[in-house]
């Protein structure tokens, strides 16, 4: 039911990370538009439905180390890397590594000053997915996440919801709440691309943004009139053509 990768299409390399409690599949919708194109790797994040375990202890790096060891045995030792929310962030970190000739983070997490409400809110998403892991009411389960809904298949969506109840919620939680979510922009010297629905309930734009805002002034900046949190879903087809277009 759950898979630590997809991959497909050919040409230069393209890994994708998704965000917070969901898999590989939130990128369903714009692979047939970016595997004419791209040679795709599509990664479920450790802690995730599908993905590596989490080890026993928690770094700021965790998350970071286990997607380079998926591009190592992919063979991409530098790829494009496109990701949404908390895989947004990773994808500025592997950036920083060197592993990416180019980033495009859609609402990337650890903008903000402070930390936000959003961790509350997701302890109570977590609990009504465990609850009610098969609801397919698209704007229920899409109430967070997108502005448009009715494209999205009723099957991809109550995959989310059961990926989402299978997360190692507490353990990512409790570290997502207490960790130093940290970026070396100084280190990053490929073009970085940001893109942030202006309708995002998660991390609410332009302030979940402020601290990218200063510390990666090179950046390109895109608002997405009446989008929210993921714009993978919620528009994918400009979701791809904002990846091919970096």
């Amino acid at each position: 039911m759950f898979t630590a990768w997809h991959r497909g299409g050919s040409g230069p390399p393209l890994v994708l990370l998704h965000g917070f409690f969901d898999t590989w599949r939130v990128w369903e919708l714009t692979l047939p538009a970016l595997e004419r194109e791209r040679d795709v790797l599509a990664l479920t994040l450790a802690g995730h439905a599908g993905g590596p375990a989490l080890p026993a202890e928690l770094t700021g790096d965790t998350l970071a180390d286990a997607a380079a060891c998926a591009m190592d045995e992919a063979g991409f030792e530098l790829a494009q890397i496109a990701g949404n929310s908390l895989g947004g962030f990773v994808a500025l970190q592997l950036a920083a590594r060197g592993r990416a000739s180019g980033v495009v983070a859609f609402a990337p997490a650890a903008g903000w000053e402070s930390p936000p409400d959003v961790f509350a809110l997701q302890r109570e998403m977590h609990d009504a997915f465990k609850r009610t892991p098969y609801v397919v009411d698209r704007r229920a389960a899409t109430r967070y996440t997108t502005v448009s809904y009715e494209h999205i298949p009723a099957e991809l969506l109550a995959h989310q919801m059961r990926g989402a109840a299978a997360t190692d919620a507490a353990r990512m939680l409790d570290y997502a709440e207490h960790a130093r979510w940290r970026v070396d922009p100084e280190r990053i010297a490929c073009p970085v691309r940001i893109v942030w629905g202006s309708e995002d309930r998660l991390l609410p734009w332009p302030h979940a943004a402020a601290r990218y805002r200063r510390a990666l002034p090179h950046a390109e900046w895109i608002e997405l009139d009446g989008v929210g949190h993921c714009p993978p879903l919620d528009v994918p087809l400009e979701t791809a053509q904002l990846i091919l277009g970096a």
